[in-house]
């Protein structure tokens, strides 16, 4: 029987200078179904739904692009989306200070006349918040809701434009598990509704629990499409297809050897300084030398909180008591350079927004957390700092043309390799490590662990926080878990299961008592 196909791509070749981002892809969606787009970062899956909205118009590229039975040459996103195509990006395109019902209907007002008509707006929002399960009053400002909410409005404010065929680009890397099965739960009910779904997605458990069909691109080609409505996909054979080999072990296996303790923090209490209430409260743990240390919980348990207070950066708070020990030795960071200069690193969850500066180049990035490393008679010696770079780049395996490359045009996990090379620079002794996998591939995540395996093996010692509970267990030799801004509980790695994490993650504070 043939194909119902909503969308075909013949032959899409798309170039920058120096760089063939797309070769020849051919790539075909059937009406109905949930499409996963798979592949390492680079391996051009962003580049081709770019093309398919519009963002890189009609004659940036070669090839043909078939909706309904009809070739299309869209200039712009907005031709693409009055085909009933819609994206939504991985960094969310919502403005904070206005009402959710503005944000769904922004750029697609409801005209009655020559005004606006705010009533039917507010009415219509309604509807599309009811469609996508999203239960906030349309008056509420978009800053008051938690990243997920912020996705579904994203998700109605696309439903809103009539659309039949919804693009998403790592919809769920910045969600909790429970938020991302909501959202998973979403795209099913739409599919029952006649939306056809493209999704793009590092994680490959989710991948393998909706996909319909899942598209492998590898280096600009599609090295293979599968269909999982015949047959069960394993991770395995997605990754294999992915990176061109066998992973057998996405966690690394390592030898322990864990040292005396070299970080411990005790009774740590921080407020929110305005309205005097609890961020953190007697937060204790320690770290030893050697050692992975997991940080797990749900979003806003307050680990990144955690986090940042430890490092001296607590914009808005305040630190009411605690006592923090670095290598035996009592400290106390007012900012973020004590730290640094103690001999601590933070490695943030948002790399392109806090981490890196992405105008700037490799070595900038690499070199600017202790430069007067490199500092000799007040001038940067800019020849030592290209030589630190590369080893840095050679060392962590940095994929760039040259240090001297704009970081921002590396992949993500290029990019997350070169924060970490600037944390390393500063020589530091203790890493905490922020969702140190977000938004990047299989193959990248390996490189990134085996990594943080070769910094505790020097005896370094690491915390990292977590929204992926498999990734926690996979890596950490001792496992402590927050809710409500408290630890509630601490597992060794052993003993660890998903199970017993998340029952420790729904804890209240007065149960952790």
């Amino acid at each position: 029987m043939a194909k119902d196909l909503i969308l075909e791509m013949r032959n899409i070749t798309k170039e920058f200078p120096g760089v063939k981002a797309l070769d020849g892809v051919t790539f075909e969606v059937e009406r109905g179904e949930i499409h996963c787009l798979v592949g390492e970062n680079g391996a051009g899956k962003s580049t081709l739904m770019k093309v398919l909205s519009g963002v890189y118009p009609y004659g940036s590229y070669e090839g043909e692009i078939v909706l309904n039975g009809q070739v299309q040459e869209f200039r712009h996103i907005s031709d693409s989306e009055k085909q009933g195509i819609a994206i939504i990006y991985q960094e969310l395109a919502l403005f904070p200070e206005l009402p959710v019902y503005e944000n769904i209907f922004m750029g697609n007002e409801i005209i009655n006349g020559r005004v606006i008509d705010w009533n039917e707006t507010k009415v219509r929002a309604a509807e599309m918040l009811k469609r996508v399960g999203l239960k906030v009053d349309p008056s509420t400002k978009v800053k008051e809701l938690g990243v997920g909410q912020r996705q579904l409005v994203e998700i109605a404010k696309a439903l809103s434009k009539d659309v039949d065929l919804l693009i998403l680009d790592e919809p769920t890397a910045a969600l909790n598990e429970e938020d991302s099965q909501n959202l998973l739960n979403l795209l099913r009910e739409l599919k029952s509704q006649g939306v056809t779904s493209i999704m793009i997605s590092h994680k490959l458990k989710e991948i393998v629990a909706i996909a319909d069909t899942i598209t492998v691109l590898r280096d600009g080609c599609v090295v293979t499409s599968l269909d999982a409505k015949e047959r069960k996909i394993e991770e395995q054979e997605i990754i294999k297809h992915m990176v061109g080999r066998e992973i057998e072990n996405i966690y690394p296996a390592r030898d322990v050897t864990v040292g005396e303790v070299a970080f411990e923090v005790k009774n740590w209490t921080v407020v929110d300084r305005v309205s005097g209430r609890e961020i953190l409260h007697n937060v204790n743990l320690n770290v030893r030398k050697g050692e992975i240390v997991g940080l797990a919980g749900l979003m806003g348990a307050g680990r990144t909180e955690l986090a940042l207070s430890l490092f001296g950066n607590v914009p808005g708070y305040d630190l009411r008591g605690g006592e923090m020990y670095l290598d035996g030795k009592r400290v106390e960071f007012k900012h973020p350079a004590d730290a640094i200069a103690a001999g601590m690193a933070y490695v943030t969850e948002d790399r392109k927004g806090n981490g890196l500066i992405l105008i700037q180049d490799v070595k900038f990035n690499v070199t600017v957390s202790a430069l007067e490393k490199l500092v000799h008679n007040l001038v940067v010696n800019e020849n030592e700092e290209i030589t630190v770079a590369n080893e840095y780049r050679e060392s962590f395996d940095i994929r760039t043309p040259s240090v001297q490359t704009v970081t921002g045009t590396l992949s993500g996990g290029n990019q997350q390799k070169t924060s970490l090379a600037k944390s390393l620079f500063s020589e530091p002794s203790l890493i905490i490590l922020d969702e140190p996998t977000r938004g990047i591939d299989v193959g990248a995540k390996f490189e990134i662990y085996s990594l943080m395996n070769q910094l505790v093996a020097r005896g370094l010692s690491i915390i990292m926080i977590s929204s992926e509970l498999l990734e926690v267990l996979g890596m950490s030799d001792r496992i402590y878990i927050m809710s409500e801004g408290t630890i509630t509980g601490e597992l060794d790695a052993k003993d660890a299961t998903e199970e017993k994490v998340m029952a420790m993650a729904t804890k209240t504070v007065e149960e952790a008592v």
